[in-house]
């Protein structure tokens, strides 16, 4: 299947965006003071988290991708502020003097996370506020819509951007959280994985047990598409003319951290660029599959899609 031009699709991504730190050492000796390793930490790096690697993922995968947020005025605001600048990313974030911004601090020794440590509070409504009535005069800028939701508060008025969206006929696709999916309600597709699904359906036992519970799901929030992704069961789509399994790609799997990001984003360039939602699957769970095989958050290029 080849890929189709991504150059002329443009993605607005809005949600929940925070700096993933993390902090290399060797381990060598446990601490006297209690029964755990003793990191040496001889490396730091940052990498942009959430919606932000949904937008890093879009960019790498050469559409034009736009961002929308809100970040705290202290410096891990600004070194995220910093670490996007320098992505071929259009990224708009409004400040919140009295937020923190979320950081996902994790530590890691002999290539194994040991420890993360979240550092994180929520927006302000007035700065909400300014974000929705952006995201609204952007909308016209863009062929579709991705909604990164991480539960950390920055999306408190998705219903209006969903509503918003689609009087507009523009596509939406939404990573969601918690036990009530009743927020996304009217979008397009959701992208949860089988745990996020299993919260809000309960536990099933076979494929038809899921199929029969999703498409169920699918129907009570009028989605276009539920697509469920399965972890080593590949994924999952549900529509309203069946089921489409891919199952995963067999590969090394390295560190699951960010796979998300990269399987909506994908589906989103791919649906900009004209696929319709099976091909754009196929593409996703491709990538998903290379992403894996990298450590922290990542993003997959073209080049290695074509590859794969």
């Amino acid at each position: 299947m080849l890929i189709p031009d991504t150059s002329k699709a443009r993605v607005l991504i809005v949600g929940d965006v925070m700096l993933d730190r993390y902090w290399f050492g060797e381990v060598s000796r446990i601490s006297p003071e209690a029964p755990v390793p003793v990191v040496k930490v001889e490396r730091v790096e940052e990498r942009p988290g959430g919606a932000a690697n949904v937008a890093r993922n879009a960019a790498s995968l050469g559409s034009q991708a736009m961002l929308l947020s809100v970040i705290g005025e202290d410096e891990a605001g600004r070194s995220l502020a910093h670490l996007l600048n320098t992505e071929n990313i259009a990224t708009s974030l409004h400040k919140d003097v009295q937020l923190s911004t979320t950081v996902k601090l994790r530590v890691i020794g002999r290539q194994q996370q040991l420890l993360r440590i979240d550092f994180e509070t929520s927006p302000a409504h007035e700065v909400l506020r300014a974000k929705l009535a952006e995201f609204e005069q952007r909308l016209a800028q863009c062929d579709v819509v991705i909604l990164s939701d991480y539960g950390k508060g920055g999306l408190a008025h998705i219903t209006d951007m969903i509503r918003l969206a689609r009087a507009a006929n523009k596509p939406v696709l939404a990573d969601p959280k918690g036990d009530d999916f009743s927020r996304y309600a009217g979008a397009t597709l959701l992208t949860p994985n089988r745990a996020e699904l299993r919260r809000v359906i309960g536990q099933w036992t076979n494929d038809m047990e899921l199929a029969e519970k999703a498409q169920l799901l699918r129907a009570d929030l009028g989605l276009e598409g539920l697509l469920v992704t399965r972890s080593e069961e590949g994924m999952t789509l549900f529509t309203a003319d069946g089921m489409r399994h891919e199952p995963a790609v067999a590969r090394e799997v390295y560190d699951v951290s960010g796979a998300g990001d990269t399987v909506i984003a994908t589906l989103a360039v791919m649906l900009g660029s004209g696929l319709d939602l099976g091909p754009a699957m196929h593409f996703a769970n491709r990538a998903a599959g290379i992403v894996v095989g990298k450590l922290g958050t990542a993003t997959c290029t073209l080049a290695e899609l074509q590859a794969a």
